[in-house]
């Protein structure tokens, strides 16, 4: 297992799953990650910030005009870790 930790890339604190984003660190998603938010383990955030302590998560099934999910943010205690 350790070898395997080695090979990850550390995480960092301000990533998008979006790929047009310069958030986005597409080593990272090569690996299984997840994301705590106030205790509890969220699929469905978008990007998040650990520093400033928020997650975006989409808003329902409403897309923008250019077909992305629109998403609200939420603000408390984030930790990213991998799976």
């Amino acid at each position: 297992m350790s070898d395997t930790a080695a090979v990850r890339p550390e995480l960092p604190d301000h990533l998008s799953v979006d790929p047009r984003s310069p958030h986005h660190v597409a080593a990272v998603f090569e690996h299984d990650i997840g994301i705590r938010f106030n205790g509890k383990e969220r699929n469905d955030v978008e990007e998040y910030c650990i520093s400033e302590g928020w997650v975006k998560v989409p808003a329902g099934k409403t897309l923008d005009r250019k077909g992305r999910p629109l998403c609200i943010k939420l603000k408390g205690a984030v930790e990213a870790f991998y799976r």
